[in-house]
């Protein structure tokens, strides 16, 4: 559930908190207020994308905060994508809007967009002032179906997703061996000339770094035997022999003195056994041009192979062998093609039947999804409404099966049922999508739901179903709903007004609870218009009774 919303420096808005609770939550203002800000605030949040003059006039930066309120069962969903609510059950999510860049965060921690959209499905689903026009689209009807029948229907689809993949990779595969015999011949020359260069380099793992070492020494060898031979010529002549002659003429004096004379031997020794070491160093290794060229040609090629074939010499090797391979297809390109063939047509038998699956469950989910809708459309005051959804099987296979599937309407007794487009006003549309909404809410338990302006070109008798239908929705889930009818308003749980005002030069929104009163006189303006008299506060105060009469009705039928 969503508990808090703080908004700062956002378009109009220069500060706003707001402490959201159960069930319908109703937020009215007038035309121009920015009721919408409040709502793209919350979709700004969940990562929609954001025009840099949305940032407040004369600010640095905006500002989104939502705090959720997470259930035990969200909790585990949410712990497996690594997101963890506190000891509390609170789960904090940010943006911060600056003019270049934005960064979103949960809980503290920076995360990306698509990481914040897979968290937020979880937990709450707007749906926008003309999301109803996207039911002009078949495509949306088809990720309505399969959004009711997930649980069956996902698994399938995702098999489907696999073996979608491995039969186009067979299909691109047959459709490069249908080139000509000269394209196949060239590529053979060229694979056998990279094969041969890479094996005539009769390269060794582990060479690069041993010639690179040899390069070096190589390449500074005359640095290297002047330092030895200055090294050597400083330990022969600076021997500790006289030091140890003169302590043994004392030695016998002082037994403490002992010690010094074995330390002194200790060192000879050391020093004799570098001069050696220097010398059989100088003797053994020579330091020739001959050898320093031979290293560089080599490195060079191997630096000439990597810039080619891999950026290794392990990884020359892999390139290889897959050169290899595939000059072995096309030396036996007959029957790589005919066991290419085989393997796909295999695939596509696999994709037939689990596509043949996902359609008889979509066909089977569809049979319940439209008789939940048409009783959700008949509580909306669509009478004698038939709903349906039609399906059509493609020519061809996608990662999404064959179907194709659209929702017919007749709204009108004897019509025949025709697409949403060829019937629908945008009223019309609006209460569907009301009702796909409440059919979706009751499976898939999203805790909140946010409807901005869905009551767009309905009224009167219409507009009261559908408060109704709100009402029944929220006792459920909580449901923040930005509205201009009074009906819809009437019904509310908690009200909330939006409000624009001007100070010092600047406007500006603000948004606050309002009390019990308060909402009276907000529902008379709603009803009244300019001029707000006692009898519409009087009308206003029998709507806002009515409402509880009709909330505390459809609990007890419910109940029942």
């Amino acid at each position: 559930m969503l508990l808090e919303l703080h908004v700062r420096n956002l378009a109009l808005i220069e500060r706003a908190d707001v402490e959201f609770g159960d069930g319908l939550e109703i937020l009215t203002g007038e035309t121009g207020a920015g009721k919408s800000i409040i709502i793209g605030s919350v979709s700004l949040a969940l990562g929609q994308k954001a025009p840099r003059e949305i940032i407040r006039s004369g600010a640095e930066y905006a500002y989104v905060e939502l705090v959720f309120s997470v259930t035990e069962e969200k909790r585990a969903a949410l712990e497996a994508m690594d997101v963890f609510p506190d000891e509390d059950g609170l789960l904090i999510i940010s943006r911060k809007l600056l003019p270049a860049r934005s960064v979103s965060k949960i809980n503290d921690e920076t995360v990306t967009a698509a990481k914040l959209r897979q968290v937020t499905g979880l937990l709450i689903d707007i749906h926008g002032q003309h999301e109803h026009q996207s039911l002009l689209h078949g495509s949306k009807h088809l990720e309505i179906l399969d959004a009711y029948g997930k649980a069956e229907i996902l698994p399938v689809k995702e098999k489907i997703e696999s073996c979608y993949r491995r039969y186009r990779l067979l299909q691109e595969q047959l459709e490069e061996m249908n080139s000509d015999e000269e394209s196949r011949r060239r590529e053979t020359d060229f694979l056998q000339f990279e094969v041969d260069e890479i094996e005539n380099a009769a390269l060794k793992e582990g060479e690069e770094e041993l010639l690179a070492e040899q390069y070096r020494r190589f390449s500074n060898g005359r640095r290297i035997l002047e330092s030895l031979s200055s090294a050597y010529n400083a330990v022969e002549t600076e021997g500790l022999g006289q030091a140890i002659r003169q302590l043994g003429q004392v030695v016998a004096f002082d037994e403490a003195l002992k010690a010094i004379e074995d330390q002194l031997y200790d060192a000879e020794s050391i020093l004799s056994d570098a001069r050696h070491a220097i010398a059989a160093y100088m003797e053994e290794v020579s330091f020739d041009e001959e050898q320093l060229a031979e290293t560089e040609k080599r490195l060079d090629l191997i630096h000439n192979l990597q810039a080619k074939y891999g950026n290794t010499i392990e990884q020359i090797f892999v390139s290889l062998e897959e050169k290899k391979t595939r000059l072995d297809q096309l030396a036996n390109f007959d029957e790589y093609r005919r066991e290419t063939q085989r393997e796909y047509e295999k695939a596509q038998e696999q994709l037939e039947i689990f596509c043949g699956q996902l359609s008889e469950l979509r066909r089977k989910a569809a049979v319940s999804l439209t008789a939940r809708i048409r009783d959700g459309l008949i509580d909306l005051n669509f009478l004698d409404v038939q709903f349906d959804m039609e399906f059509r099987r493609m020519d061809h296979y996608t990662a999404n099966g064959f179907d194709e599937a659209e929702f017919v309407i007749s709204t009108n007794p004897g019509e025949p049922c025709r697409s949403l487009g060829m019937v629908a006003s945008g009223g019309e549309l609006s209460r569907i999508m009301l009702a796909i909404k409440t059919v979706l809410a009751d499976s898939d338990e999203i805790p909140t739901l946010i409807f901005d302006e869905i009551d767009t070109g309905i009224s009167g008798r219409t507009a009261q179903k559908v408060s109704e239908k709100l009402a029944i929705i929220s006792r459920t889930h909580q449901v923040i709903c930005i509205t201009h009818l009074p009906q819809i308003a009437a019904m509310a749980d908690c009200h909330f007004e939006i409000a624009k005002s001007t100070e010092g030069g600047k406007t500006k929104t603000e948004i606050r609870r309002l009390r019990e009163e308060e909402t009276v006189k907000e529902l008379a303006r709603l009803l009244g218009g300019v001029e707000i008299t006692e009898a519409v506060l009087q009308n206003a105060r029998e709507m806002k009774e009515l409402a509880s009469q009709t909330r505390l009705a459809l609990k007890k039928r419910e109940e029942s």
